[in-house]
């Protein structure tokens, strides 16, 4: 490093820099590795941790996912990690020389350590500094390699830093500071006690920083417990909006989510888009599904080995893949900033949850959609969550088959016409020859219609018929009458196909629970659900002929809530028991 570099640190440390007003003022001289990476000015948050009167004081940072806090914790290490490279001699050792890293910064996600990591090689290469990522599912033998080339900054996962400790490959002896990355999500994933065995190792006279979107009293109890002196450093005030995000709230029925899914990634295909669901099967089972109606998309869950998930990244950072279907903490560290848009499939588990995934799109000032799809019941809740996350979302209708053809003619003449002018006076003979032949014998009317007919065949899916949830009007709604209703008023209407289903009365069947397990292992909404009868060791259930293809097909699969309940077209010759319950369903 050079001497200007290493005088900036130093100045830094004493306390001595003035207000940072443009990037040539930042700690350690890394003003230019900021322009090289495209950096015009410093970030709110970033800003914000460089203020002199904040020297040798704990931090809590916060801010809005996307907002630059990665970078902000790079530049407030900058001046321990500057002179920490600068001084470091050459030293002849032994091979079992612990490494003794200045700064520590611990992560609750492999994907989010390797974020942390690129962050920070290349803000700290003109530094001199080195930079290793250890975390699971990697060679521990080839990370004590890497520890033995004296790292000055190390950053893991809490599992595989201990390991380390506990091994003597690293030791804490010479740590000036450690942070803690995305704090909230390492208690979620209870990490409380690995964390304290870390801390173990280090010294009481240390700086401690704890960097998180939010944080929740279990954070503030966590702090409370490793800070001296703390001070809480706001990018964004806590609970302000990203103004970069638009917020659109979507009444989708449970049954009907992964088609409306399907149809808003038709109407906006351009967009890089991240899909959230709440648990790792339906990862893998939308995913299927988008891929199915012509949507290249992959799931990324926590089931998958490194090397896949690392490969399924990898591929939807650079666009090869421009959907992804992700649960919750597999998406914790998404390194990529032009996600133009969210869809939370499944609604989140509260307001914190809401923020993480919003904050995946609208990062580093470019603008983004975040998109929730809840059915009109859960109402309440959704004001709840937006409330909590203190933002105003716009009610929009699920896009209509028809909006969607029209959007794909609009863009596909746009292309067509771009096209033409790009190749105006500049067509090839051979094509030039085969537009006369091909005009001698049909129109032009009819060659362009034909072309953009192949054209749209490869160019997008099928869009679905998706009814909006839309939650009825007091006027609109009937007075409830008491007692039972006739069977003819709760049937819908049209031809129906009946299924028997290997689950009854004496295993705990009854009408709510057997029309609750047909739509979901069916795939399909109420109002295409007949009657249904329950008998004590079966039941049968009518199902709409207009669906009962793609009904069988769904619950054809395996179903770990109740694998021993299954379905097949009920034959009545064959059946030698009488249903005893005659309670029909109402749509």
């Amino acid at each position: 490093m050079g001497s200007a570099c290493l005088l900036a640190a130093l100045c830094y440390e004493a306390g001595s820099m003035s207000e940072l007003l443009s990037l040539e003022q930042a700690p350690a001289g890394l003003g230019a590795a900021l322009r090289k990476a495209g950096f015009e000015n410093f970030t709110a948050i970033q800003q914000a941790v460089l203020d002199p009167e904040l020297t040798g004081r704990d931090l809590r940072i916060s801010s809005q996912t996307g907002s630059g806090k990665t970078v902000a914790l790079g530049l407030l290490l900058a001046p321990t990690v500057a002179i920490a490279a600068a001084t470091a001699r050459p030293r002849k050792t032994r091979k079992s020389a612990p490494a003794a890293p200045v700064a520590l910064l611990i992560a609750p996600t492999r994907e989010l350590a390797g974020q942390l990591g690129r962050e920070l090689t290349w803000l700290y290469a003109p530094l001199g500094a080195r930079v290793l990522v250890v975390t699971g599912g990697t060679s521990v033998m080839q990370e004590r390699a890497q520890l033995q080339r004296l790292p000055q900054v190390v950053i893991g996962t809490p599992g595989r830093l201990l390991d380390h400790l506990r091994a003597g490959a690293m030791t804490l002896e010479q740590l000036k500071t450690v942070a803690l990355d995305e704090a909230d999500e390492m208690l979620d994933m209870n990490f409380e006690e690995e964390l304290d065995g870390i801390l173990g190792y280090a010294p009481e006279a240390r700086r401690t920083h704890l960097v998180s979107a939010t944080f929740p009293r279990e954070v503030v109890r966590l702090a409370d417990r490793l800070q001296q002196d703390p001070v809480s450093v706001q990018g964004t005030v806590l609970g302000e909006a990203n103004a970069d995000i638009e917020h659109v709230v979507m009444r989708v029925r449970q049954a009907d989510r992964f088609n409306a899914a399907i149809n808003v990634l038709l109407r906006y295909p351009e967009d890089k888009t991240l899909l959230f669901v709440r648990t790792r099967t339906e990862t893998v089972r939308l995913a299927d599904e988008l891929c199915a109606a012509g949507l290249a998309a992959r799931a990324l869950n926590g089931e998958m080995t490194q090397r896949e998930r690392t490969a399924t990244f990898m591929q939807f950072r650079s666009g090869a893949v421009r959907y992804l279907v992700a649960t919750d903490v597999a998406a914790r560290g998404l390194d990529v900033q032009d996600i133009g848009r969210v869809i939370q499939v499944d609604l989140p588990d509260n307001a914190d949850v809401f923020t993480h995934r919003s904050g995946r799109t609208g990062r580093a000032g470019r603008r983004g959609t975040n998109m929730l799809f809840a059915a009109s019941r859960a109402e309440y809740r959704v004001k709840g969550l937006l409330r909590g996350a203190g933002v105003e979302a716009r009610l929009a209708p699920i896009p209509t088959p028809e909006e969607i053809f029209a959007a794909a003619d609009e863009r596909l003449g746009d292309s067509f016409l771009r096209d033409l002018a790009d190749t105006e006076g500049d067509v090839d003979a051979r094509s030039q020859d085969l537009a006369e032949r091909l005009l001698a014998k049909h129109s032009p009317a009819e060659l362009v219609a034909c072309l953009l007919k192949r054209e749209a065949e490869r160019s997008h899916g099928t869009p679905r018929r998706v009814r909006d949830d839309a939650k009825p009007g007091r006027r609109e709604r009937e007075p409830r009458k008491a007692g039972p209703k006739s069977r003819s008023q709760q049937r819908p209407q049209g031809d129906f196909i009946t299924y028997q289903v290997s689950w009854g009365a004496h295993a705990g069947a009854d009408t709510r629970r057997l029309l609750a397990m047909v739509c979901r292992r069916g795939d399909v909404s109420s109002d295409v659900v007949g009657a249904i009868r329950v008998a004590p060791k079966s039941s049968t259930v009518e199902i709409s002929s207009s669906v009962a293809p793609r009904f069988e097909r769904a619950v054809t699969r395996p179903d770990k809530r109740n694998p021993r309940a299954q379905f097949r077209r009920w034959n009545p010759n064959a059946s030698t028991q009488r249903p005893r319950n005659r309670t029909a369903h109402a749509s």
